[in-house]
């Protein structure tokens, strides 16, 4: 029998024999840093997804194997760093091999330390993700067709009757333009399609985040009643709607107009989800946070209908995932509603279970700035002027009407068709009071280069911007923008606003 402690030895197999089925691991890069980075250890997976050998690689740096960008921000050191203090680092990202070529890597490193504590390395576990992201991209695409599939149903019903709606309201003008008010009625009709075709396109953009929300303090005690008007026209006459809206409400941060689109889609929804008639309810309440933190303001539309399973609930915020059948809607209703409470700061929640209704309740952050007391915007006829106007509009129907409603009101206005023109013109002399531009136009020289190029040669030129995607861009550089749809009362009240010398102070 030996003298020799048996254990040491059993130790010594039980290393290599470790050390064997990591280096006989492929499908794993498994290696080991000092504790500043360097690689120590190297297996056979290591080698089969990096590219480096052995030998090539024992003692030069990991973060060889990161894009440049990356290095840049100096993600190696960082990532030890977390792992030193963390515990553990984990994430997903490029990768750099030998060749010089990109895989998408999900990483571990974990920080080795000896028995008194003491950071001696790191172990670092690398797997080549790439099939499965492009399978998960793959995926992604499907489902966005589908997606696209479903939106382009709602949205080509709910214009097509916009379109309609208009289209039949020229119509009896042209039969019959005398009667007074006829006349009004059917102007009256016509401009409700387009605010509701406005309201579409705003809901969309709010949820794509490519139109940025207003948010200003808002009183809800002047909002909501306002609201709560509009919602009894939404509903149908076999629904109750009620209202528990308590007289001291804190002031909110929102944007209003948002607000209202919100609230709305959640009437249409409640209206759809009681079929033979029951009560909507909308309420608020002051919620204190405990922590002395954050106080919010919560509103909640609550309807008896007919409720969701819990699989339909817990998708309900998706964007266009809808019940209804095709052509019933969009599927964007309840996720603008979530798109614009998130962007205000805030959340949005859902409570329904299967013939119990449900409940949508928005949270909104208080604010301490005075709310800003509007009497409202009444409908005016525009009031015209005189001045010269410069109008660039590369639309071939847009640019005629807007050109001869601005000249029925006084103005004389040069249409071109595009930035450049526009420029050029103005360069060889042209005088103009006022530039009024399209943001999307062809040619090198869009809208807002051609006011950034008039501000810097012609300073003293105002100039109004339009477009129908996110005026977000204008507004960072801090020209007035027009949103189309625009009233013509909107474009002269703006143009008037642009040539108003500021108050000398």
């Amino acid at each position: 029998m030996s003298t020799q402690d048996p254990v040491p030895g059993n130790l010594v197999g039980a290393e290599r024999r470790f050390q064997l089925l990591v280096d006989g691991i492929s499908d794993y890069a498994i290696y080991m840093l000092d504790p500043n980075g360097f690689v120590s250890s190297w297996n056979a997976g290591a080698q089969r997804i990096k590219g480096y050998s052995r030998e090539e690689i024992i003692g030069e740096h990991f973060s060889r194997f990161y894009t440049e960008e990356d290095r840049a921000e100096n993600l190696p050191g960082r990532a030890l760093a977390i792992a030193e203090a963390e515990g553990r680092f984990e994430r997903e990202g490029w990768r750099l091999r030998k060749d010089g070529s990109r895989f998408w890597a999900h990483v571990i490193i974990d920080p080795i330390r000896d028995p008194a504590g003491k950071l001696i390395g790191f172990a670092k576990i690398t797997r080549d993700i790439t099939e499965r992201r492009q399978w998960e991209e793959r995926l992604r695409h499907s489902q966005k067709m589908e997606a696209i599939g479903q939106l382009t149903g709602g949205l080509a019903h709910d214009f097509n009757n916009l379109l309609q709606a208009i289209s039949g309201c020229l119509e009896m003008l042209a039969r019959n333009p005398v009667d007074p008010a006829r006349r009004h009625r059917l102007l009256e009709g016509g401009l409700q399609a387009v605010d509701r075709g406005r309201t579409l396109i705003q809901q969309l953009m709010t949820f794509s985040r490519q139109r940025p929300v207003d948010l200003e303090a808002v009183d809800l005690r002047d909002v909501l009643p306002g609201c709560l008007d509009l919602i009894r026209q939404v509903v149908r006459g076999d629904i109750e709607v009620k209202a528990t809206l308590p007289a001291e409400l804190w002031p909110v941060e929102t944007d209003p107009v948002q607000l209202e689109v919100a609230l709305l889609n959640l009437a249409a929804n409640a209206r759809d989800a009681m079929p033979n008639g029951g009560t909507l309810t909308l309420g608020a309440r002051n919620v204190r946070d405990a922590g002395g933190q954050r106080d919010m303001v919560e509103i909640e539309v609550s309807d008896t209908g007919v409720g969701m399973a819990p699989e339909v609930a817990s998708r309900a915020f998706d964007p266009f995932f809808t019940t209804k059948p095709l052509g019933k809607g969009t599927g964007l209703g309840l996720s603008q509603v979530y798109g614009f409470a998130r962007q205000s700061g805030g959340d949005a929640r859902l409570y329904s279970r299967p013939g119990g209704g449900t409940t949508v309740s928005l949270s909104l952050p208080r604010t301490a700035r005075p709310p800003q007391r509007s009497a409202g915007v009444a409908r005016t006829e525009p009031q015209g002027g005189s001045a010269r106007i410069l109008m660039a509009e590369d639309d071939a129907v847009l640019g005629p009407v807007i050109t001869t409603a601005l000249e029925e009101l006084g103005y004389r206005v040069t249409h071109v068709g595009s930035g450049q023109e526009a420029l050029d013109l103005i360069d060889r002399g042209g005088a103009f009071d006022l530039v009024f531009s399209d943001i999307v136009m062809p040619g090198a020289v869009n809208g807002l280069t051609l006011a950034r190029e008039i501000r810097r040669r012609h300073p003293d030129l105002p100039v109004i911007l339009s477009t129908g995607y996110s005026e977000e861009p204008a507004v960072r550089q801090g020209f007035p923008i027009l949103a189309k749809p625009y009233r013509i009362e909107d474009l002269t009240r703006a143009i008037k606003e642009a040539m108003t010398p500021p108050a000398q102070s």
